[in-house]
């Protein structure tokens, strides 16, 4: 079994009017969240990670939006449900925060093996509802990162 590397991304994807899709997990009805997923190689850039787990998770591609680095990490214990995934012993992620900018509420397309459903909402809505309390803080920081533009990814290196 490849087991999961414990470095990933987390993409707040918005709009100028600070609108969030979120994502209601399927191995977890009830659970809502923002794209995340972890390296696949690890040497993968996190911008690609982050493209990938995008493209993956709604269908959206870098011509849909603006992917902007917020150049923050967290580190947090992963849920004991989904420790399995991860070496003997590894207990702990590291996660990238990214946001993606799209111009307006947009409709995606699911991997339904990972989603259930769709929706967006009203960045401090959003934030509520996420099970992930880091999740919800990333959120919540939208207003002063929302659709930067200097640290745009949209190109891939």
């Amino acid at each position: 079994m490849a087991y999961k590397i414990p470095e990933s991304v987390l993409v707040v994807i918005h709009t100028p009017a600070l609108d969030v899709l979120l994502l209601e997990r399927a191995d977890h009805p009830g659970f809502w969240q923002s794209v995340t997923g972890s390296r696949d190689l690890p040497d993968e850039p996190l911008p690609d990670t982050a493209w990938r787990e995008v493209g993956e998770e709604t269908g959206l591609t870098l011509h849909d939006g603006v992917l902007s680095d917020w150049c923050h990490h967290i580190e947090y214990e992963i849920y004991p449900q989904w420790r399995h995934r991860y070496a003997p012993g590894v207990t702990r992620n590291t996660e990238h925060w990214f946001g993606l900018c799209v111009p307006q509420r947009c409709a995606v397309t699911l991997a339904p093996r990972e989603h259930l459903q769709s929706l967006w909402l009203p960045y401090e809505a959003a934030a509520e509802r996420c099970f992930s309390r880091s999740n919800g803080e990333a959120i919540l920081q939208l207003p002063r990162r929302a659709c930067a533009t200097d640290s745009s990814l949209n190109s891939h290196a």
